[in-house]
């Protein structure tokens, strides 16, 4: 009866030690996005939204080979690898405690005792030998879960960490490809301007001939040439940008600025942006690296809640130790030198002056503080989809009205022109008409641009490709 009494006392206070197992916070769902575009396909959890290599759709060979030179040099993400390992290892610390431990020690000393030490006997010699192998076998009962939770924990972050990897790699994908389409969108710019100069140039060299025939003012003239030099001026401009870009890539792809060129290249057909399924709202749970880190975080504060709330019972050790000593180094390893001690050692705090009441709070603190946060990353993904999806939609009718606007300009600019060559009107008109026309064709290429960067954005929205497996 009094074992049965013990071991009930013993399974109570092992169910008063176990903290509650805590689930990551509920978030609003709702039934669908409200931004998907007409016509585009819905997803379901058996059939995967993109492929793992999700750039590949885009079927440009150089975002191909500029990925995989992403993956196998990229620094961050080398350094987001390494994180993982550590995360990994700290585990493996963690699990050693489940299993004994085990110990040896050698010492060997010649010793002078003092003449004056206290109770020193009479037959005791001022000087001897002590030699010492000793063997410490040691193993903690795992009484109330803290070795497990421990261990559990650990394991949560060592995922995370893995999530957060996952992440890190999504991140640096998405970077190099939109920086790859805002380094596109400047090729065309660029052409554009260069285009652009070129006829000013010739038109300001037509001006400059009129003007020395007396048949245009000096006023056209000057407008002419303004418009020449503004214009050689916003090339320039372009030109930087595009040179930071280039030197952006070369950064995240683990090259160096110096020698990295990328030459212009045709972007009529490229990154022609696909068609992303982006399912229902609660699929993005399961699908986004960070989410799925911050949940396993609320996972791993949950088991250190319980690990601090194991503090307040006793610890039971089971230990041992054995070996030989002798003062003769001569006959060290003899029978009769043998030792030994085996017994259990039980060990509670009785006062601590609230240091684990303490340990405990701060413990259901960050709890509290990981069940927040993965609120706002779930929150914030479902913003960013709608955010992408929002962009696609608006984007793509902007970019073809300002393409129907830059068709219109360019007939505005006939006109002006026929009727500045005819003398009907000032050379004003063909400025103004000039100008709206160069800024309508701009503006189709920054929109199109940027509904391309949306495409991509949105990939990184709904947590990137899906391997197979």
């Amino acid at each position: 009866m009094k074992i049965l009494y013990a071991t009930t006392l013993a399974l109570a206070l092992a169910a008063c030690a176990q903290a509650p197992v805590q689930q990551p916070p509920a978030v609003p769902l709702a039934d669908s996005f409200r931004e998907v575009p007409a016509g585009w396909a819905s997803a379901n959890a058996q059939a995967p939204l993109l492929p793992a290599d999700w750039w590949t759709m885009y079927r440009d060979p150089q975002l191909d080979q500029l990925e995989q030179q992403l993956i196998a040099n990229s620094p961050d993400l080398a350094s987001a690898l390494a994180r993982y390992k550590q995360a990994q290892a700290a585990t493996g610390v963690l699990r050693a405690a489940e299993s004994p431990t085990l110990g040896a020690s050698l010492n060997g000393q010649r010793i002078r005792q003092s003449d004056l030490k206290p109770l020193r006997g009479a037959t005791s010699p001022a000087e001897y030998n002590s030699g010492t192998l000793q063997f410490d076998l040691g193993y903690e009962v795992d009484l109330w879960g803290r070795i497990s939770k421990q261990v559990s924990a650990g394991v949560a972050q060592e995922r995370a960490a893995n999530a957060d990897l996952a992440a890190a790699r999504l991140s640096l994908q998405i970077q190099l490809a939109d920086t790859l389409l805002a380094l596109r969108g400047a090729d065309a710019d660029i052409k554009l301007l260069r285009d652009t100069e070129a006829a000013y140039k010739r038109q300001a060299d037509l001006v400059t001939q009129r003007h020395d025939g007396g048949t245009a003012s000096g006023l056209d003239l000057a407008r002419a040439q303004t418009q020449v030099e503004s214009t050689r001026s916003m090339l320039r401009q372009r030109q930087a940008q595009r040179d930071v870009q280039e030197h952006a890539i070369a950064a995240l792809v683990g090259a160096s600025a110096s020698s990295f060129k990328l030459e212009a290249a045709d972007t009529s057909a490229s990154f022609t942006a696909p068609v992303v399924p982006v399912g229902v709202p609660s699929l993005l749970l399961q699908r986004r690296p960070d989410i799925a880190a911050a949940a396993l975080r609320v996972a791993a504060a949950s088991d250190q809640l319980g690990v601090a709330r194991t503090a307040l019972f006793p610890s039971l050790t089971l230990g041992t130790s054995a070996g030989v000593q002798s003062s003769d180094f001569g006959r060290f390893a003899q029978a009769s030198n043998l030792f030994w001690a085996v017994g259990p050692t039980l060990a509670v705090s009785l006062l601590d002056g609230g240091r684990r009441k303490a340990q405990i709070a701060g413990a259901e603190a960050v709890l509290d503080e990981a069940g927040q946060r993965y609120r706002s990353v779930v929150l914030t993904a479902f913003q960013q989809v709608e955010d992408q999806l929002t962009l696609l939609n608006n984007y793509n009718e902007a970019a073809q009205s300002d393409h129907r606007a830059a068709d219109a300009a360019g007939r505005a600019l006939d006109l002006a022109k026929k009727r500045y060559d005819q003398g009907a009107a000032s050379y004003l008109e063909v400025v103004t008409a000039q100008t709206a026309y160069l800024q309508s064709r701009r503006s189709e290429l920054d929109l199109t641009t940027r509904y391309r960067q949306a495409g991509v954005q949105l990939v990184k929205a709904i947590g990137g490709g899906w391997s197979a497996s």
